[in-house]
């Protein structure tokens, strides 16, 4: 395996609510290092523990920190990729950070802050080793998507491009969080299904399945739900971007040789009427993400290179080891 003195090392984080993922990896994608420590609440500890992971990574390497060619950063809520400030990241407690800056400051290396969801995408298109375009659909407690052109991030005019979450498919469903009704993240996000639920557990979704199992009404149309819920989102983003692949990952994909069938058997059902949408095989353009993948991570200490003119996704750089 290639040494980590022998090449640069790009450094990526996938900062959560509860905690932070990093690895490290080399110019060909060996990964050479990896870090998993708890995230901590508001701008301090976001930040604290930010350093505090690359730090580690480093230690461990034992590596200068010269050798470090770049640090990004994958986090939820609302991020001006171009500045790298983070805005209302609720889960973490932060409501305005310069987090960039102050990673650059704090250890002199460059980085990169990007949305989360938008750079498990970027994770998930390098991991395919090909330059077709991707979906990234994350199926969590919301729902939320990113789409990959040409290797890179397609954003949209306004940066919403993927926000298929809060596209309405139910005029007359559930009320969303923000505000709609009926809208995808309302049939199978993580969270909205819980509410619907009610039940309460440590597991809502898993709960849900296993008494859809034994036939329990309510719980076998919250599973349709979540299928139906799953394939819109699955269409909507291939009639909307063309993609080849989407590729599913996210909290609920823990459940995944449960849901992936029933998603499959969703998009069959739903083209049956449609000779145009027969002709797309929407059910063989999915894949599932094994729960502890580390694409988040992987993507994030891709951005700088992605931002570049050229950059590894165009060179169909493999991530491996």
């Amino acid at each position: 395996m290639t040494g980590p003195g022998d090449t640069g090392i790009r450094i990526g984080l996938d900062v959560g609510g509860t905690k932070i993922a990093g690895i490290a990896l080399a110019d060909d994608g060996t990964v050479l290092g990896r870090v998993r420590r708890p995230s901590g609440w508001g701008d301090a500890a976001v930040l604290d523990g930010a350093v505090a992971s690359v730090i580690e990574l480093i230690d461990e390497l034992d590596v200068s920190r010269e050798r470090i060619r770049s640090i990004g950063i994958g986090i939820p809520g609302l991020v001006d990729a171009a500045s790298g400030v983070v805005l209302h990241a609720v889960n973490l407690g932060v409501a305005s950070l310069d987090l960039a800056a102050h990673v650059r400051e704090a250890l002199g290396v460059a980085c990169v802050v990007e949305n989360d969801v938008k750079a498990a995408a970027l994770g998930a298109a390098a991991l395919r080793r090909d330059t077709a375009p991707i979906a990234y659909l994350n199926l969590g407690t919301g729902v939320a998507a990113g789409v990959i052109i040409d290797g890179r991030i397609w954003r949209g005019a306004r940066g919403t491009a993927g926000e298929v979450g809060h596209l309405v498919v139910d005029p007359q469903g559930r009320v969303c969080g923000c505000g709609q009704r009926g809208c995808i993240e309302t049939l199978c996000g993580g969270g909205a299904l819980a509410r619907a639920w009610g039940r309460g557990g440590e597991l809502p979704v898993r709960d849900i399945l296993d008494a859809a199992d034994a036939a329990d009404e309510t719980a076998v149309a919250l599973r349709d739900d979540l299928f139906r819920g799953a394939a819109a989102a699955v269409r909507a983003l291939v009639l909307a971007a063309d993609v080849e692949t989407v590729v599913i990952g996210g909290g609920l994909t823990a459940l995944a040789p449960r849901i992936e069938p029933g998603i499959r058997a969703r998009l069959r059902r739903d083209a049956v009427p449609s000779p145009f949408m027969q002709s797309l095989h929407l059910d063989e353009r999915i894949e599932l993400l094994p729960a502890d993948s580390a694409v988040a991570a992987i993507g994030a200490a891709l951005l700088s290179a992605a931002n570049a003119p050229t950059h590894p996704l165009e060179k169909e750089i493999p991530v491996h080891g």
